[in-house]
């Protein structure tokens, strides 16, 4: 069985109303994460930035404005499923993306054949994996602090 679904697609970074540019994102699912959907952000002249957000959120997004906190994505247009923006906050410091809705479509469907929507939570040892990752999160925090 495969592991991941990976794919590139191209976003314009919207810097402001004057200043846009495309970017290379790549989105990665993995099956041991299952909720999960990573988008790597390669910014000109930075390091790569990586944003992990729920697949769910993704999807919702698509047709109708969607997230709490730091990622809100939702349709440039009411009527129109041709474009979405993602935008991504923390702290005071936003960056906003405009992507087409067919490649995250494209993605979300590869994703839907590897982990069936609503079928995460038949996947192995979940619980055990989460514990795992909160128990590494929590020891970096306290490493850093």
């Amino acid at each position: 069985m495969r592991e991941s679904v990976q794919a590139e697609v191209m976003m314009s970074f919207l810097v402001s109303e004057e200043l846009s540019f495309r970017i290379p994102v790549e989105l990665r699912y993995e099956v041991c994460d299952p909720y999960a959907i990573r988008m790597t952000f390669h910014l000109p002249g930075d390091a790569p930035v990586t944003w992990a957000f729920g697949r769910e959120l993704l999807l919702d997004g698509l047709n109708s404005p969607s997230g709490d906190g730091d990622v809100h994505i939702g349709p440039t247009e009411p009527e129109g499923l041709t474009d979405v923006h993602i935008r991504l906050q923390v702290g005071a410091d936003r960056a906003l993306f405009r992507a087409g809705t067919a490649p995250l479509v494209a993605f979300l469907d590869r994703t839907d054949k590897l982990v069936p929507l609503g079928q995460e939570c038949t996947l192995g040892d979940f619980e055990g994996n989460l514990e795992d990752a909160l128990g590494r999160i929590l020891a970096e925090e306290q490493n850093a602090g």
